[in-house]
């Protein structure tokens, strides 16, 4: 599926959107599966509780808010492939990440969670037909496709990488 165009996500995912290069969404997971798969299993358990300024997340409440939010996409992606009607919630991620309590787990859980939640958003992308990647719903007020929400999840981990990378090492 190519990539979406203005109009079929709200316009604050636009940051995320071309952050990813690939023009197909397959390609896109493919492509961004040693980031998920080997990335984040550089970063030390010592290294994991560091936050970089007063009031900013610790890197393990970072990861946790990547796959929360990766859930959050997919269930939106599932709910509109399948023709949902009603508008879904938006979510607070500051109020999610404090309620998360990632910091009382090891960094171990929180990746090996993070690619069990990645390939079951593989799964799920790859049981979509190319009429269901053009069904579109509403979340947190805005029309966005399935198409539109995979991308956004992609740009999601994309984001949040460059943010580990420049913020905290």
């Amino acid at each position: 599926m190519p990539k979406p165009v203005q109009g079929t996500y709200p316009a604050y995912f636009e940051n995320y959107i071309t952050k990813v290069n690939e023009t197909d969404l397959a390609e896109g997971f493919n492509s961004q599966r040693p980031i998920i798969n080997d990335f984040f299993d550089t970063i030390s358990e010592e290294k994991a509780g560091f936050a970089y300024a007063p009031g900013k997340w610790t890197l393990k409440e970072l990861l946790q808010h990547v796959i929360d939010t990766e859930r959050i996409f997919n269930y939106r992606a599932l709910c509109f492939a399948r023709k949902e009607t009603a508008s879904l919630p938006g979510f607070d991620e500051n109020h999610f990440a404090h309620h998360s309590f990632a910091n009382e787990r090891d960094w171990h859980s929180l990746t090996a969670e993070l690619k069990a939640v990645r390939r079951a958003t593989e799964m799920l992308y790859q049981s979509f037909n190319a009429e269901m990647l053009n069904y579109s719903g509403i979340a947190d007020d805005n029309l966005t496709t399935v198409n539109a929400t995979g991308f956004i999840s992609l740009g999601h981990v994309y984001h949040h990488k460059k943010i580990i990378e420049t913020k905290y090492f």
